[in-house]
């Protein structure tokens, strides 16, 4: 069994913010057509769970000495993409858009070169690198296979600079579409590959086409990014992570998506209701939110009520049957390091549980 090191995981008192009761294990049909990596999905460690509001730092996000990996950086040009070149007519010029964005790659020990590596992609990169990869290190060679990872290469990427509506950051991650699925797999990832400091290394490195051994995760409009990815582009990523998203309305007014998605993210759980009325996707998704995450000063509290925003989600995901895990943590503000610090290896595991690679 997943091994939850979550104080409280078993509370049955939740708070008004809070109308869910701890599902236990689920279990959910199958997903994922023939061919792919994750032929015997796991539905262990399912549902809503609360944490806190007392934490600590899970013992798997630390250095326990165990081999490390290699680290690499590079920079890639934003006018150089064909995808987000940092011009783009919903920009408000007043928000300054970065004319390189920093690439950091983690490629653990346990890789093997020649093989097809699985891939997590992190938004805001560096983000949590360093938690990532000491779970990496920790748990590619665990003894227990309810609490092992497989070897996947890091991949942060810095976003394109301020924040909001009008942003190059928010074009990037809170825009309705499938662009930011594009810009990930057709140019991040390949630059990754071409890096010569990487080829000199790993001259043999190569990424798994298998959308199950693809993973992306984000907190806050990176959490949204990480949705979007997977929504909209189900055959590149199935495998989403999301902390503090923002599934509220931060797309552009200016968007052409606004035209289709006129709330932005909100769309997803409310207004056009699209998790619960649309067909199933075959992805398995991690949610999280802060009991003190960020809301709006306006009165009625909709659009941009995050608290809300992601309950709201958990519920659409749980009412569709998705493979999901959605977290609230007491006493926590917008993204706060002790949140991940005590939960990302059991997000990693439960996140990666299943996966069969190539």
């Amino acid at each position: 069994m997943l091994r939850n090191r979550y104080r409280g995981i078993f509370a049955m008192n939740l708070t008004a913010r809070l109308p869910f009761v701890f599902i236990g294990f689920l279990l959910f049909a199958g997903i994922g057509g023939a061919g792919d990596a994750q032929d015997k999905p796991d539905a262990r460690g399912n549902g809503d769970i609360i944490v806190g509001p007392d934490y600590e730092v899970d013992p798997d996000l630390k250095d326990k000495g165990n081999p490390k990996g290699q680290s690499f950086e590079f920079s890639m040009t934003l006018a150089d993409s064909k995808i987000f070149p940092g011009n783009d007519a919903t920009l408000d010029p007043k928000k300054p858009v970065r004319k390189q964005r920093k690439i950091f790659v983690y490629v653990p020990a346990a890789t093997k070169d020649g093989l097809k590596a699985p891939v997590l992609v992190t938004f805001d990169g560096p983000s949590q690198m360093n938690l990532v990869r000491h779970a990496l290190d920790n748990l590619t060679v665990s003894k227990d296979p309810d609490r092992r990872l497989p070897a996947f290469v890091v991949v942060a990427v810095e976003n394109g600079g301020n924040d909001g509506k009008g942003s190059e950051r928010g074009l990037e991650y809170d825009t309705m579409s499938d662009r930011h699925a594009r810009f990930i797999n057709d140019e991040v990832l390949p630059a990754v590959l071409a890096d010569e400091k990487v080829k000199a290394a790993y001259p043999k490195l190569a990424f798994t086409a298998d959308p199950w051994g693809k993973a992306v995760m984000g907190c806050s409009s990176g959490g949204a990014a990480a949705l979007a990815i997977g929504w909209f582009r189900p055959d590149l990523f199935r495998r989403l992570i999301t902390y503090s998203g923002t599934f509220v309305d931060q797309q552009a007014d200016n968007a052409p998506e606004e035209a289709k998605f006129p709330l932005g993210a909100w769309e997803y759980h409310s207004g056009m209701k699209l998790i619960e009325k649309s067909e199933k996707k075959p992805l398995r998704i991690f949610t999280h939110v802060s009991e003190n995450d960020l809301r709006a000063n306006d009165p009625e509290g909709t659009y941009h009520n995050w608290v809300m925003a992601n309950q709201r989600t958990a519920a659409a995901l749980k009412a569709r049957g998705y493979d999901y895990r959605f977290v609230f943590s007491k006493g926590t503000k917008h993204c706060e390091g002790k949140v991940f610090q005590q939960t990302l290896a059991d997000t990693l595991v439960w996140m990666w549980r299943g996966y069969r690679p190539e």
